[in-house]
């Protein structure tokens, strides 16, 4: 069982922004910029190509808002899309808010955010949604 399953079944916490019958989203809990949401399947897949066609289809039209969401709340010029999956053997995409390419430099430095910092964006974004 991965980590992303453990957060979908609620026995890790996270900030939770959206979730269907497929997909879990929530904030990255070390993000490269404020509001960096990862969105997973519910189902274990570790590659993201390997995930069915089906599947891929509705994980763009799931994140779709979730993404709008972001870009109403963080000060941004666009939402950029990664799907890196080195870090967990679950197949998930970072919906990170960005200004130049290089916010979407994963040898950053993560931000440290508080509690409270966490608990305001995730408000901030599931009320834009």
């Amino acid at each position: 069982m991965t980590i992303f399953t453990k957060i979908i079944k609620g026995e890790i916490p996270s900030y939770k922004i959206a979730e269907n019958e497929h997909f879990y989203a929530f904030l990255d809990i070390f993000p490269l910029v404020k509001g960096h949401t990862l969105v997973v399947p519910k189902s274990e897949t570790d590659k993201f190509f390997d995930v069915s066609d089906e599947l891929l289809q509705e994980w763009l039209v799931f994140a779709k808002p979730i993404a709008n969401a972001i870009e109403k709340v963080v000060p941004c010029n666009r939402i950029g899309v990664s799907v890196v999956g080195l870090e967990v053997p679950h197949a998930h995409m970072h919906l990170i808010p960005i200004n130049s390419a290089d916010d979407m430099n994963f040898t950053r430095s993560k931000l440290k955010l508080s509690v409270e910092e966490f608990k305001e964006i995730q408000a901030q974004i599931i009320a834009a949604l």
